[in-house]
């Protein structure tokens, strides 16, 4: 792969409009950032739950605060990368004109990362997975082909936004978001059908980065930019190199972040979170800055910020040192899994740590269980309808889903995937809501 055609400018359903010029391009990318933050799907992040769901009245991350952080980080990242070539081949930009403006790409991509994350975050998506595997859903495996079932019974965010940005939905026109090709590569962690996305030994394909319904396109962006393609059947490709970039922005931000968010809800206490975070910091001269400080939330506030870069410094190093590895598709750990010692050792604590403490802490499990039906209870109300459409009940339903995610295809799984576009896209509050009101919990006002 290189450079000048992996930093393509064109915009998908645009691509006419693009005359090649690549002194205009350089805005380009700064204008895919300003559409995805001005959209309403990333509007809706900050209903969505980053771990804590429903918090309450301690403020902690969301999924917007959580992506505005992980685009400042994958900002970072891109720009030191862009020095330390600059430094090394002052005249890069005439030979690889694009290349400056790395750090807008990245951010953008880390701007748009969570967007097909739905409401209660990851346990979200096991639920809808959990309704078409275990729930009334099952009856539909035989009404789709084996690979658009594995796109249901293995639901997966990441190819959920690359879907939000680039389907036409109905009335919004044909362009999607018309972001840049660059852009959208960015963000498939896992550039795979789901029919290959259970490979562990792969890092391109621990998951999957597109549905059935969006394939063509990703194999359209794929070879504009000269993506490595692995097979053709299931099609596979080797990541683009900002992925890299983006997914260590994002596993810096929530490893170190919700350490920050679970001492504000006194999961964990300060001293525990000292004795994770400091080391991290990699400045001796910490330890007496904290001895002169009194607010503990302050403590913690600047050894996160000490902490962040420090790994900012690791991945950026890392990604500078394997570059070629990386262009060539052979690079097969995350740059957080590459960086030195102590800091390697150190970060695979802080997961265990975080995995016993944080993310199975009672309340969240609680909560996380109840999304579990929530979501299922939804589906199993809006699918039947939607697919049968058979009484005056589900017609009402069907009435309830916005014309933006209705469709004039007739075949089961474009008409599932269109009320999973409408139940995914719910922030946790309105999910629940809508599940009170159409289970009869709860009644709507007229106000």
């Amino acid at each position: 792969m290189n450079w000048k055609k992996l930093l393509s400018a064109k915009r998908w359903g645009n691509e006419d409009r693009f005359a090649g010029n690549e002194k205009e391009a350089r805005s380009e990318f700064q204008r895919d950032y300003d559409r995805i933050i001005f959209s309403s799907p990333f509007r809706r992040l900050q209903n969505k739950t980053q771990v804590f769901p429903l918090p309450g009245s301690v403020f902690v991350h969301n999924r917007l605060t959580h992506s505005l952080e992980v685009a400042s980080v994958g900002r970072s990242l891109g720009t030191i990368f862009y020095n330390r070539i600059k430094e090394i081949d002052p005249n890069v930009d005439e030979t690889i004109p694009l290349l400056a403006e790395i750090g807008n790409i990245i951010a953008s991509a880390c701007l748009a990362h969570d967007l097909g994350n739905p409401a209660f975050g990851h346990s979200g998506e096991s639920a809808i997975s959990h309704y078409f595997t275990t729930g009334d859903g099952k009856i539909y495996q035989d009404r789709v082909t084996e690979a658009e079932w594995q796109d249901l019974i293995n639901f997966e965010g990441n190819a959920n936004a690359l879907r939000i940005l680039t389907h036409a939905f109905a009335g919004k026109g044909t362009g999607g978001f018309a972001l840049t090709y660059a852009t959208l590569a960015s963000i498939a962690k896992y550039p795979c059908a789901s029919i290959a996305g259970h490979d562990k030994t792969n890092i391109y394909t621990k998951k999957y980065g597109f549905f059935q319904a969006e394939q063509s396109g990703f194999k359209k962006i794929a070879e504009e930019m000269g993506l490595i393609k692995v097979s053709d059947e299931p099609l596979v490709y080797k990541r683009h190199p900002l992925v890299y970039l983006v997914e260590a922005a994002d596993d810096i931000c929530y490893n170190i972040i919700d350490l920050e968010d679970a001492h504000r809800l006194k999961i964990l206490t300060y001293q525990e979170v000292e004795n994770l975070l400091l080391p991290l910091c990699n400045d001796v001269k910490l330890p007496e800055r904290l001895a002169e400080m009194e607010d503990d939330d302050a403590k913690i506030t600047l050894m996160r910020a000490k902490s962040i870069s420090t790994l900012i410094g690791q991945c950026s190093q890392v990604f500078y040192n394997n570059q070629e590895a990386i262009l060539s598709g052979d690079f097969n750990k995350s740059l957080l899994d590459a960086i030195q010692e102590p800091f390697l050792s150190i970060m695979k604590y802080i997961e265990r740590i975080s995995i016993k403490k944080i993310y199975n802490y009672s309340s969240v499990v609680q909560i996380e269980v109840a999304g579990y039906k929530v979501m299922g209870g939804l589906l199993e109300e809006f699918i039947p309808a939607y697919l049968n459409n058979e009484s005056k009940y589900h017609r009402k339903l069907v009435e309830l889903i916005p014309n933006q995610f209705k469709t004039k295809a007739t075949d089961d799984y474009t008409k599932i995937l269109c009320v999973l576009d409408f139940v995914s896209g719910m922030t946790d509050i309105y999910a629940v809501e809508m599940f009170r009101k159409i289970k009869g919990i709860s009644f709507p006002s007229m106000s």
